[in-house]
C-alpha cells in the first residue's frame, strides 16, 4: 500500500487540479467567443477566477472543480456569492472602460470527463 500524502502534498495537489480546471473554464469560455480580460484577479475583497467579456457584456466566473455536479452546486455559498459581487464591483472601479458594459456573475463547473458547464448568471 503506497504511503498517505502529506498535508502539503495534498494542498499542493488540489491546487494544480484547480489551477487545471480554471484553465479548462477559460479554454472553453474562449470557445464559446469571450475574451478573457483576467484569470485569477485579486482585488481587496477577494479572488475573481475569470473575467470574460463578450458582446458587451463582462462576466465574473466562479469555477469549481468537483467530482459530480451535486457536489460543485453545494460547493456555492452565499457568502462565496457577496464576495464575488464585491470583488467585481472594486475591479469595475479601476477598469472605467468596463462600466458601462452590462455585467454577469457566472459558474462554470467542471467535472471529470465531461465538457465544462456554463451557468450565465447563476452567482
Amino acid at each position: 500500500m503506497p504511503p498517505r500524502p502529506s498535508r502539503v502534498e495534498e494542498r499542493q495537489r488540489r491546487y494544480r487540479q484547480g489551477h487545471r480546471g480554471e484553465w479548462l473554464a477559460a479554454a472553453y469560455l474562449k470557445a464559446k467567443g469571450y475574451r478573457i480580460l483576467g484569470r485569477r484577479v485579486a482585488t481587496g475583497a477577494g479572488e475573481i477566477d475569470i473575467i470574460a467579456l463578450r458582446r458587451g457584456r463582462v462576466a465574473f466566473v466562479e469555477v469549481k472543480r468537483r467530482s459530480d455536479l451535486a457536489a460543485a452546486e453545494a460547493s456555492v455559498s452565499s457568502r462565496q456569492r457577496q464576495r464575488i459581487h464585491r470583488a467585481a464591483d472594486l475591479w469595475l472601479a479601476h477598469h472605467a472602460s468596463y462600466q458601462t458594459c452590462q455585467m454577469g456573475f457566472d459558474l462554470i463547473f467542471v467535472l471529470p470527463w465531461r465538457l465544462p458547464k456554463h451557468l450565465p448568471d447563476a452567482l
